[in-house]
């Protein structure tokens, strides 16, 4: 069976980690599919949502794959790896929806980088979240660390990177690391499904401009030039038949 699952139904892309019995821990052939769903999926016309989860209730992903780092011999072998799974993630960040990573369980190290290479995240309560490369005595590899620092600031950003404090559900979603925490009585992916709900409800060149405004404040663009995206975006929804079919509509309504 495939390491990797996806779907595509209704406009929604869900890809599971399928290794429950290593934890969901991420491989080299993992990142590399990865990359290439999210890179085939990107321009399907009725696009909306992206949802990542993992198989079984203990983890979205425990990391990287320990037999994967022990290869790495050379400075060149280590490069090769880290800019493999850049590419891999940045294929997730760079998607033209909103993506979401539904948290079933443990996320640490490069788990937690493929989780904040995702827009939103909503966690399990008894999920616990951590960026522990350096118990490894590692750095960050593949651009989460850059990610957190820009969710959090520098300060925050940087004392859990340093401490690799593992974060319970609750103080993730309090630091704003998850969007949402699931309630103890439901069902965890029933509770993903209620959080995307009414982003599904939206027109697919909605939700992109959207994500295109989302997307270049993660890349650092300026104020002016985030005006100019809303502009532009503007444009195209005002202009959009979608659009102007609902406003004849609303005015005939209105009388």
């Amino acid at each position: 069976m495939s390491d990797l699952l996806r779907t595509y139904e209704r406009g929604v892309l869900r890809v599971t980690l399928n290794r429950p019995e290593r934890r969901n821990a991420l491989t080299r052939s993992m990142l590399r599919e990865l990359r290439l769903v999210f890179e085939a999926h990107a321009e399907q016309d009725d696009l909306r949502l992206a949802i990542l989860t993992g198989t079984g209730s203990v983890a979205f992903s425990s990391g990287g794959e320990l037999d994967d780092l022990a290869a790495l011999e050379s400075a060149e072998q280590a490069e090769a790896f880290a800019r493999e799974g850049l590419a891999a993630l940045d294929a997730i960040r760079g998607f033209p929806v909103p993506t979401v990573a539904a948290l079933n369980g443990v996320t640490l190290g490069e788990g937690a980088e493929l989780a904040l290479a995702c827009d939103m995240r909503v966690a399990a309560q008894d999920a616990w979240f951590g960026f522990v490369h350096a118990n490894l005595h590692l750095s960050t590899t593949f651009g989460g660390g850059t990610d957190l620092l820009r969710l959090l600031g520098r300060a925050r950003g940087l004392e859990l990177l340093a401490s690799a404090r593992r974060l319970s559900a609750d103080e993730a979603l309090a630091l704003g690391i998850v969007n949402r925490v699931a309630a103890v009585e439901s069902d965890f992916l029933e509770d993903v499904e209620r959080f995307v709900a009414p982003m599904f409800e939206h027109q697919p060149h909605v939700l992109r401009a959207l994500k295109a405004l989302a997307l270049a404040d993660r890349r650092g663009a300026s104020v002016a030039e985030l005006r100019e995206y809303e502009i532009a975006s503007f444009l195209e929804t005002s202009t959009h038949e979608a659009h102007r079919a609902l406003l004849e509509k609303l005015q005939a309504e209105r009388g």
